[in-house]
């Protein structure tokens, strides 16, 4: 501002650093008018061949100079801070962009097209296809009931439950709730603590062909019936200590899933398409109002065989269940391996934050699989500070936040050479992860364990504001793209179309 003429330009930049606002120093001197190189100069010393500019604390500097057959565009950049490449392909992306100003319609957007190069990269790394067998979520699991009945599928603190003593419990709360007038794709919530009773309600609504919708016991009231409003659920299932210490909406109906076992059970599950609603989960996400998050059978299905088949997850493995089913790291958790003949452990609801718990339930139970957000990782590994104390352990799976440098040689510290590192990422709106980043060892160069790739039939794209790729790096919006894409938010049309695009 012209009121401020005597702050000089490096104590403006020297400012913004300070107070961390400044980006890269960038000039542009506009040299208009005059000829940079008069006709008496050129008849003297020829024409220009090289020019340098030097300017303290500038990274770059762009001039621009008249000359008789056009104009002179010149960058003088500090290499040194640019990745290699970056200032070349910036710059003949200008000279493009400058080149269609000339002739083309302004009224257009901008053709910006990525460089050849990175165009090959991105199709490589997104071209994901693998063909999966599109049936139904818990279609393994009863298969599994009906081939492995006696194989041990769920293990919690008071019991352990066989494929088909689990199989039977899950089709007599089915038969319960075609009986309470649950039609296929109806929503049904769940607002249980952690433990069997969970995984028989989930498999059992799935086997009536509906949608589940997880509430947590630990969710204030108000949200709690905002949830099930939103969700249009018709009937909750709880248990008795909820069911008559809670105050619930006079159209719900709230059962008992002791309830059920008066009940005829089902045959067999009852058979819906491939891509109707599995489970509805609700995010608070950036706005601080529960979004449901509606995910098809496909969608979800996707993303555990990729899993299953990436890391060879089979009968002989077992997950120790530490997420809330109200996040959708327990989808994979139940399904991954239920679907495979493996078991699920869970830990008593009353101790189900406590790493010395963890800790001991992965050795007595012989847990092969760790899956949860990074912080919980952390703790089990200064939990298990002697050598090979989680030497069962062949793989562990974080996701849903950052991820620390040091986590996976703490992790093979604890649990051996042999243990597997997994990153993954991506979104509650793209059935639990997209991406993955196997980590072997961390390189000096890393500041942070990288967002990954896409995992099979998924694919990612950054773009701009007008939904144009964005050239290597230049920030954007992240987009997921695939099978693992959400139908919408469960009754938000609007927001649903602005997020959803095709």
């Amino acid at each position: 501002d012209i009121a401020h003429s005597a702050w000089p330009g490096v104590e403006v930049l020297r400012e913004l650093s300070r107070t961390r606002q400044g980006g890269a120093p960038v000039v542009f001197a506009c040299n208009l008018g005059e000829a940079f190189v008069d006709a008496t100069c050129r008849q003297h010393l020829g024409e220009p061949g090289w020019a340098l500019s030097q300017t303290p604390q500038v990274w770059l500097d762009h001039q621009s100079y008249p000359l008789p057959d056009g104009l002179l565009l010149n960058w003088d950049g500090v290499d040194a801070l640019f990745p290699e490449g970056l200032l070349d392909e910036m710059f003949t992306a200008y000279g493009d962009l400058l080149a269609w100003l000339c002739t083309g319609d302004w009224r257009q957007p901008a053709p910006l097209p990525l460089p050849q190069g990175q165009q090959e990269v991105r199709a490589a790394v997104n071209h994901t296809p693998w063909a999966y067998d599109k049936g139904l979520l818990h279609d393994g699991f009863f298969q599994q009931a009906q081939v492995h009945p006696q194989r041990v599928a769920l293990i919690t603190e008071d019991a352990e439950l066989s494929y088909a003593e689990l199989a039977a419990q899950a089709l007599q709360v089915a038969g319960a709730l075609r009986q309470w007038g649950i039609e296929p794709g109806d929503t049904v919530a769940i607002t249980l603590p952690k433990g069997q009773a969970q995984i028989v309600a989930v498999l059992g609504i799935l086997a009536a062909g509906a949608v589940y919708v997880p509430v947590g016991i630990e969710q204030p009231a108000a949200r709690r019936d905002m949830i099930y409003q939103r969700a249009g659920a018709k009937v909750v299932i709880t248990d008795t200590a909820h069911r008559d210490r809670g105050v619930w909406l006079a159209d719900l109906q709230v059962v008992d899933l002791a309830q059920a076992r008066s009940a005829r059970a089902l045959k067999q599950p009852i058979e819906v398409a491939p891509d109707a609603l599995a489970y509805v989960i609700f995010t608070s996400g950036t706005t601080g109002e529960p979004k449901g998050v509606e995910v098809s059978h496909q969608a979800a299905l996707n993303t555990v065989a990729a899993i299953n088949r990436r890391y060879q997850v089979g009968a002989d493995d077992r997950v120790l269940g530490v997420s809330a089913l109200d996040f959708d790291l327990s989808v994979y958790d139940l399904f991954g391996l239920l679907s495979v003949g493996g078991a699920v452990v869970l830990p008593a609801d009353a101790r189900r934050k406590e790493p010395s718990e963890w800790l001991r339930l992965i050795r007595q139970q012989r847990v092969t699989l760790w899956n949860s957000v990074p912080a919980l990782l952390d703790m089990l590994t200064l939990k298990a500070r002697e050598p090979n104390a989680l030497s069962g352990l062949r793989l562990a799976m974080v996701s849903g936040d950052w991820v620390g440098l040091d986590l996976p040689r703490r992790l093979r510290l604890a649990a051996g050479e042999s243990a597997r590192f997994a990153a993954l990422g991506g979104a509650t709106e793209a059935a639990i992860w997209s991406n993955v980043q196997d980590v072997d060892e961390v390189p000096a160069h890393w500041l942070s364990i990288p967002y990954g790739k896409p995992l099979d039939n998924q694919s990612f794209r950054v773009v701009d504001s007008q939904g144009r790729d964005c050239p290597d790096w230049v920030a954007g919006e992240l987009w997921i793209g695939g099978a693992g894409v959400a139908q919408g938010y469960r009754g938000l049309p609007h927001l649903s179309a602005q997020r959803f695009v095709e």
